[in-house]
């Protein structure tokens, strides 16, 4: 088991299994996605240097302490693109790389077949590491299993009451330390982190204002429905002229999911002191040569904080389950809303599963983007 696997694992304290009947025979082999060619700019899905290939592979036998699950819901990340880059040294990333020749790592739901653990039996549904695949043999241990919660379907687990929950939750309270005297900006604002750092800090925190960056029209009402004051489309040329004015008196607190120019912008919109959480830079996730920041004197003149976390720095440290109690808490007392909207579940053959992994950064999907395999 990995080391992320093991530190993943200690969300669990706060779930139930959760059961369901299967009638499948025990498969011997499993179709996986291998990482073949490591990418520098937009993976290829196809031609001769297709970044996946597909292959069909003997499943190894089940031990003690371990599990045969099916995949059903695979969660998709942007975080995944940053562990398959080409020429990235391991030394500066916070789990280990994706290895060429490797199955694509990927967090997924998944129904347990056969057990050779106490902890699960057959029918039982896990939360692990499971990659890219319709059948994996898992160890116990690094499994958690699903909490069942009226009205909230279990693929919430791999986004609002999962990792990123978790990510959306600590990243606006503890790093941006936001609070009820805070104006704060959150980019990213229609995605699966994005969505919920708007309620959180609207509707539990209780921030002043709330001001959302999306990429359409549609996105930015949802976004003003979950509780922002206002969302800007940074699509639209107007985008910079409608962010000067939503900040005018400039803002205490800057989530930034996107990195690039939306940052390098919202460095001028910052006040003295100003804090920003860095938890992600998806525009130049695909980019070989990103363009450097041009406003980074602003930092220094305005003593802006700026600082970067990883979720798992709070998994380590035994928090995840104060989180997901919280947000359990918060919605069902009304404070916020998890339902469909706040996913993008994608019915999607084995055979497609890149394919809708790349909607991640085509903007195709709104809240969390979950592949369902049929």
């Amino acid at each position: 088991m990995s080391t992320a696997s093991s530190r993943l694992q200690k969300i669990s304290q706060t779930l139930q299994p959760s059961t369901t009947s299967s009638t499948m025979s025990t498969p011997a082999k499993t179709k996986q996605w291998i990482l073949t060619n490591k990418p520098t700019d937009l993976p290829q899905l196809s031609g001769p240097s297709a970044t996946f290939t597909l292959e069909n592979n003997d499943l190894p036998p089940l031990k003690d302490g371990q599990v045969l699950v099916k995949i059903r819901y695979i969660s998709n990340d942007p975080a995944q693109r940053g562990w398959i880059t080409k020429g990235i040294d391991p030394a500066r990333l916070y789990v280990p790389p994706v290895s060429q020749g490797g199955v694509m790592r990927a967090r997924a739901i998944a129904e347990v077949l056969e057990s050779k653990a106490e902890k699960y039996k057959k029918g039982d549904r896990v939360l692990g590491s499971t990659g890219w695949a319709e059948y994996a043999v898992l160890d116990a241990q690094g499994l958690q299993a699903i909490q069942q919660i009226e009205g909230v379907s279990e693929t919430h687990f791999l986004g609002a009451f999962g990792i990123t929950g978790i990510t959306a939750y600590y990243g606006i309270k503890i790093i941006a330390r936001a609070g009820p005297g805070d104006t704060i900006v959150v980019s990213g604002a229609a995605g699966a982190t994005g969505s919920m750092v708007v309620q959180i800090a609207k509707k539990m925190l209780g921030c002043k204002r709330v001001v959302g960056i999306a990429g359409t029209d549609k996105k930015c009402k949802w976004v003003e429905i979950l509780g922002a004051d206002v969302c800007l489309n940074y699509k639209k040329d107007s985008f910079k002229k409608d962010l000067i004015e939503a900040t005018d008196g400039f803002v205490e607190v800057y989530f930034d999911n996107v990195g690039g120019e939306i940052l390098d912008l919202m460095l001028t919109r910052m006040k003295k002191h100003g804090r920003v959480a860095a938890c992600g830079a998806i525009t130049d996730y695909n980019n070989n040569k990103p363009r450097g920041l041009t406003n980074w004197f602003e930092v220094v003149t305005n003593r802006i904080e700026i600082k970067g976390f990883i979720v798992l720095d709070f998994v380590d440290q035994g928090k995840a389950p104060e989180a997901i109690g919280e947000m359990v808490k918060a919605l069902k007392e009304g404070k916020i809303v998890v339902g469909d909207e706040n996913e993008t579940v994608v019915d999607t053959k084995f055979e497609d599963v890149p394919k809708t992994w790349m909607m991640l950064f085509e903007g195709g999907n709104t809240g969390k983007l979950v592949t369902k395999l049929v």
